[in-house]
């Protein structure tokens, strides 16, 4: 675990937000709670390195804040969404709008540390070259964002971890089944659906650049730089 690692805790529920607090805390986290996604939006949110948050809540919804972070404010710091609910398509939903786990309630603390572990050192285990620019498509390694024409395009952890596989080894086609043992390791729950979800994301987000992730009809996906270099200069 990283030493000074922030997270925001987002429930309406104060117990277990304090009791989350706690464990946290004990594991060496630093910890802050927000009863509300209003309250949470109103705190410097790129300066957390992962976000618990719940999904059913009054006025703003998790599912609505994850919106605002990823569409409107361009936040790519990692979200765990806690939820009772538990069919796939609820979980699908969840990381369809950019979450990068999802945890069912009830769950285990021991669990719920280990979910954040892995998130966290996901995010932070990331490689790729620390300068490289296609055009207007630019990495930046230091913030985890990719960005065109220096505007960050708002990739969730998730997407990023996915998009940076695809790129660090253009050409190389990855299966749906490989990609969920890079992205999501010891996460049966998650099928070959939500890659094929992520991606679509990945593609939307990127606009032109788009074409450049790729799909091999019946292998997978890869990434080809040479279409980068096929758009056009917007400066």
């Amino acid at each position: 675990m990283m030493t000074n690692t922030k997270i925001l805790v987002v429930d309406d529920e104060p117990d277990l937000c304090n009791i989350l607090k706690f464990n946290l805390e004990d594991k060496g986290y630093d910890v802050d709670v927000a009863y509300s996604a209003e309250q949470a939006l109103e705190k410097e949110l790129n300066s957390y390195s992962l976000i618990l948050l719940d999904v059913m809540m009054q006025d703003i919804s998790g599912i609505e804040m994850v919106s605002i972070l990823r569409n409107e404010r361009s936040i790519d710091v990692p979200v765990i969404f806690l939820s009772a609910m538990t069919n796939e398509e609820n979980i699908l939903d969840g990381l369809k709008i950019g979450a990068d786990d999802y945890i069912k309630k009830p769950f285990s603390l021991n669990e719920l540390v280990a979910r954040v572990n892995t998130v966290i050192s996901r995010y932070h285990k990331n490689t790729i070259p620390k300068e490289y620019k296609a055009k207007g498509l630019t990495f930046d390694d230091m913030r985890k964002q990719v960005l065109i024409d220096r505007q960050p395009i708002g990739l969730s952890l998730t997407e990023y971890q996915i998009f940076t596989m695809l790129y660090n080894y253009s050409g190389k086609v990855y299966s749906r089944d490989q990609i969920l043992c890079k992205v999501w390791p010891d996460q049966d729950y998650i099928s070959g659906r939500t890659v094929d979800v992520n991606v679509t994301r990945i593609r939307k987000k990127l606009g032109y650049y788009g074409k450049c992730v790729c799909t091999r009809s019946g292998y997978g996906y890869y990434f080809d730089e040479r279409k980068a270099f096929e758009a056009p200069v917007n400066n």
